[in-house]
């Protein structure tokens, strides 16, 4: 029997929160929390869990960044709230797909991230967050926005941690992706520590 704070392809979705041109290049360490975001989006892909993302009100923000909007197909739910539980449509949709866990990624951490996980839990989710995958413009808010999620009851965690746990077991084709896009992401880490 898995420990209830594993994630699963059968009961897991991912939400993927306001990842917008005008505010996401303003955002600490974009680069990387960009390849992250894709690096979930595809292992999420991988194992076929439902995906949705938001837009914070775009005629402002603009639209999701190019590299994330080519991988997501359907509609966008846009929202005024800084929760995305404040568009009745998120919820229903994570219902619907009867997914009682969700994986968020995104900007803002300690804005939009945080006002939405915390909701999430009041609506009965468990809430996972990898913090690779989330990001804003100062660190303290950043670090605050954690701390205080996880004080509330947000697992945290990170995006290879929660790829593997989606896959559940090795031999699989599935778990062949995730290899892959695992080794891809290293060779990124190591050419980014040569860099630096």
């Amino acid at each position: 029997m898995a420990h209830p704070h594993l994630v699963s392809s059968a009961d897991t979705g991912l939400l993927v929160i306001d990842v917008q041109e005008k505010l996401f290049h303003m955002v600490i360490r974009n680069e990387a929390v960009e390849r992250d975001i894709l690096f979930m989006i595809d292992a999420a892909q991988a194992v076929n869990i439902p995906i949705l993302a938001t837009e914070q009100y775009p005629k402002g923000l603009g639209g999701t960044i190019s590299s994330v909007a080519s991988k997501l197909s359907g509609p966008k739910p846009d929202k005024l709230s800084f929760s995305c539980c404040g568009n009745p449509e998120v919820v229903q949709f994570f219902k619907k797909e009867v997914r009682p866990k969700l994986i968020l990624i995104g900007i803002e951490t300690h804005v939009c991230v945080q006002q939405t996980a915390l909701d999430l839990l009041t609506h009965g989710f468990e809430v996972f967050l990898p913090v690779d995958a989330v990001s804003c413009r100062y660190p303290l808010d950043h670090h605050t926005g954690l701390r205080r999620m996880e004080q509330a009851g947000v697992v945290l965690t990170t995006v290879e941690a929660l790829a593997f746990e989606l896959v559940g077991a090795a031999g699989t084709p599935e778990f062949k992706t995730i290899s892959k896009l695992v080794q891809e992401r290293m060779k990124h880490l190591a050419a980014n520590a040569v860099n630096h």
